[in-house]
Order: C-alpha cells, then structure tokens, then sequence
C-alpha cells in the first residue's frame, strides 16, 4: 500500500530525477551547470530576480546575476528594465526551435566541407584542440597574429571578453579591423566594430581571411585550419551573417 507520505516521496523524487536530466541535457548543447539550473528555474517560475533565482535553483547568490546575463545572451531568458532587474525564461519550445535551426545549419555546412574534402583529397585540413584554456589560448593567438582582419562570433562574450581585451587593442594599434558578432546590448572593447545578432551557437574566428577556428557551444573544444577551401566557407558564412543585421558602434 502506498501512503500519501510514500506517494509524495515519490513524486519528489521523480521531480528530482527529471531536473537532473534536465540539467544534463542542457549541458549538453552549451550550458554551465548553473545556467541549466537557473533557467529550469526560470521556466518553473515564470519571472524572477538575480536572488529568487539562486534559491530556487540551487546556486550561490553571488552567481546568480552573471548566471542569469549570460542566459540572455545566449537567448535562453530576457531581461526586464527596473530595479532589481527581473528576468523571464524564453519558451522551452522557442529555444529548441532555435537550438533545431541552429545544428542543422551548422551540420548542413560539415556536410558541405566533407564533400569539399573528399573531392580534393587533402591531408589534415583541420587541427583539433580540447581543453577551454587550449581553445581560448588559440582565439588570441590568432587575434595577436592578425595584421589585417579579425572576425568574432560569439554567444559568450561576457565570459572571454576581459582575456581578450589588452590583445584587442594591441591589435587595433597595428590597424587591424576587429569586428565582434554577439548578442544584443553587450559590452564591447572601445574600436571594435560590433554587430548585433541574437540566439548564435558556437564561437567562430576568421583571422586575414585565411585563419578560421570553430568552437563547440561552451569552448571545450575547437577545430582550426589555415585551408583556402575551408575558411572560404567560413567567410562566406560570415559576410552573410554581417549583412543581416546592422553595424553598430562599440559600446564602451
């Protein structure tokens, strides 16, 4: 027989274990443990501010608001005026949509480049590195090693932005044109050229249009390749992404 203590044990656990499914699968395409957590909390509780967020998912207090920032950068929430700032979760079913259009998209374009591959035939096209430290330490390389161009796509500005910023500027001082396509309203170095484009996936570099990285959503891993057929792909791409939104000046 099941009592109603029983019964409610079991429900509680049954809400555990999806929560932790959840979490995981959020993980999966692009979330920290603590952004999982905090939108499932979001969605549980339709709007909320940086404090009622923390406890109800589980988070510290003083992680709570950058938690929360980045999840609207990467499209998964969005933020209300006043004080304190309150946040509402974007849909479920719109961030799958976005998350859907996304992949196939970027599956669509590895599909291209294997034909591409397969008909030339040429060995070691793309490099692999794992490890965030290992694919950020690429980024500036790559932005140090620039003398005419440097294109960033990325959803998760707010969290490599102060690493970037001094090799930014030394790059500016040498000429080179930085341009940085990100999520709306974000902070970007002084003489960056910025570009606004809301729900982007992966972090994407095009160095002197010859020098292109591809990272995966949360930067744990990256491709790069200095192969002519590649990062034409990669430009092409990008020269329509910046012609779909309008260039804005950086916002210091």
């Amino acid at each position: 027989m099941v009592t109603a203590t029983n019964s409610g044990a079991i429900l509680a656990n049954q809400a555990s274990e999806e929560f932790r499914h959840a979490s995981e699968v959020l993980g999966r395409v692009g979330l920290t443990q603590y952004e999982a957590r905090a939108y499932i909390a979001l969605v549980g509780r339709g709007l909320g501010d940086a404090s009622a967020i923390a406890q109800s998912a589980g988070i510290p207090r003083t992680s709570a608001y950058k938690v929360l920032e980045s999840l609207a950068e990467k499209g998964y929430a969005k933020a209300t005026g006043g004080k304190p700032i309150l946040f509402r979760p974007t849909p479920p079913l719109d961030v799958a949509e976005n998350l859907k259009g996304a992949i196939q998209e970027v599956f669509e374009a590895l599909a291209e480049l294997h034909r591409e591959v397969a008909e030339h035939g040429e060995p070691q096209l793309v490099y692999l590195l794992s490890g965030r430290d290992k694919v950020l330490a690429k980024i500036t390389e790559l932005l140090d090693q620039s003398t005419r161009s440097f294109i960033l796509t990325t959803p998760r500005l707010a969290e490599i932005r102060e690493e970037l910023e001094k090799k930014v500027q030394h790059a500016l001082k040498r000429g080179v044109a930085v341009t940085f396509v990100t999520a709306p309203l974000q902070r970007t170095p002084e003489g960056v050229q910025y570009v606004s484009r809301e729900n982007l996936m992966a972090t994407e570099v095009l160095a002197d249009d010859q020098h292109a990285l591809l990272a995966a959503p949360g930067l744990e891993a990256c491709g790069y390749t200095d192969n002519p057929i590649l990062t034409a792909h990669l430009q092409q791409f990008l020269e329509i992404l910046l012609d779909r939104e309008p260039e804005r000046p950086s916002t210091p």
